[in-house]
């Protein structure tokens, strides 16, 4: 990181904020009005200690002239995102203004000025790239943040994906343990009010796929994509299942191994590391569950990842996926998310998922969508990340805790406002009869 060229708390250089001057934030501003449609929402607040913008807006400080350069070299999400998980970027809380809420007053500021449409003049992109020659900001990209991933191989290979999935869950268990409740359950939970405590929504939320199921003691489950165990564990526990869940993740299935044993279950629950696609089983399991794992098997490879479902089920047998969806150009989630959290992850929206499902042999009897449940969900997440975070702090460093943050805050207002969803689909494997009650009750 390039250290700031004048504290940060050094007096104005341009005089008050929002008005022309010869200061960084001055000069900024009235560079960047082609661009975002006219005047700073935003409080800008830049390393020589200059001002400009909105002073009742949310506080924008760029503490050094390299979270400028990362704009230039990949404008929108990606280079913001860069900036500030390296903390070159903040946006301070301050007179109410949370991360959150600077945010969401973005996105309805962009909203509103109709910036998707937005086309500078050749006039104003000289301007911009004569005031980022006069503030001595062009140059080299700086060094990608040691938080991105830096993904290698084919797309999807077994290799790739093991890659993949270490990059965002091998950080420790007791990063997560901070983060996640008791059963460690890293998917959304079912809330019957906001005030039901994180623990009791994932105890209900596994409940509900139990009994969607139709699980009852000695069944056979096949839990694809098992995470830290939460329904592989739940299902023996509570509903007498024998269970086999299959995760890529070596840290995972470490935790889950020393719960089996600390519960007494070694004779009904068996954690394999293995790729799903690995699964030798046919037609076996008298249930399948996959939560929130179809997300990261791809769009090319998902024909195959409901082909593993239906056949590692009895013909007959029910299989529930509990999945993530999304619209628009992202099926990745955006280059924050694609760069940072989950390399390689695709979504759909949620009727194009029950096609390829149905296509690979699956008959959809239910879709139930979850999406403000998750809102919840990720309220609960982050009062824990922010109680736990000097220990997070310790165990992962402040960069990592600042991508989480973003994400986390992110995710919350994707849900909420319906960029995306999640959904559960309860289905059945044709070629027997199923025991599907024809009224349901759950």
């Amino acid at each position: 990181m390039t250290a700031t060229t004048t504290p940060l708390g050094a007096p104005a250089s341009g005089g008050a904020a929002g008005a022309t001057g010869t200061g960084v934030a001055q000069r900024l501003a009235e560079a960047l009005a082609p661009f975002i449609g006219g005047s700073l929402p935003v409080l800008l607040r830049a390393w020589d200690g200059s001002e400009a913008g909105d002073p009742a807006g949310p506080v924008v400080e760029l503490r050094s002239p390299d979270a400028v350069r990362r704009l230039l070299w990949h404008p929108g999400e990606l280079g913001a995102a860069q900036a500030y998980v390296t903390g070159e970027l903040d946006v301070p809380e301050q007179d109410g203004w949370t991360l959150d809420r600077a945010l969401t007053h973005a996105f309805a500021v962009a909203r509103e000025r109709g910036l998707s449409g937005v086309r500078p003049t050749p006039s104003a992109l000289v301007k911009a790239v004569r005031t980022a020659l006069d503030m001595g900001v062009l140059g080299r990209p700086p060094a990608a943040p040691a938080s991105q991933a830096q993904i290698k191989g084919r797309l999807h290979s077994p290799l790739r994906d093991r890659r993949s999935i270490s990059h965002h869950y091998d950080l420790s268990n007791e990063f997560y343990s901070l983060i996640l409740e008791r059963s460690m359950a890293y998917s959304c939970g079912y809330h019957s009010s906001p005030e039901q405590p994180l623990e009791e929504a994932q105890d209900a939320k596994l409940s509900l796929v139990c009994t969607k199921l139709g699980l009852e003691p000695g069944m056979r489950l096949l839990d694809v994509g098992c995470g830290w165990g939460s329904m592989s564990l739940h299902a023996a526990e509570h509903f007498g299942a024998q269970v086999v869940g299959v995760t890529i993740a070596a840290e995972q299935k470490r935790f889950i191994d020393e719960r089996i044993r600390e519960r007494g279950l070694e004779d009904r629950v068996e954690i394999r590391l293995q790729d799903y696609r690995e699964v030798p089983e046919r037609d076996h399991f008298d249930a399948v569950s996959s939560i929130e794992m179809g997300e990261h098997v791809g769009q090319r490879n998902y024909p195959t990842y409901a082909e593993v479902l239906r056949r590692s089920v009895k013909p007959g047998g029910r299989v529930l996926v509990q999945q993530m969806s999304r619209t628009g150009k992202w099926p990745g989630g955006g280059p924050f998310i694609e760069s940072f959290i989950a390399p390689d992850m695709y979504m759909r929206p949620v009727g194009q998922t029950v096609g390829m499902l149905e296509r690979g042999g699956l008959e959809v009897r239910d879709v139930h969508g979850l999406r403000e449940h998750y809102v919840l969900t990720v309220a609960g997440w982050l009062e824990r990340f922010e109680a736990n975070v000097e220990r997070l702090t310790e165990l992962v460093g402040e960069e990592v805790v600042r991508v989480w943050r973003l994400y986390l805050v992110g995710g919350s207002m994707a849900f909420r406002d319906g960029r995306m969803g999640v959904d559960q689909i309860l289905m059945v494997r044709p070629g027997a009869p199923h025991t599907l009650p024809a009224v349901r009750t759950f």
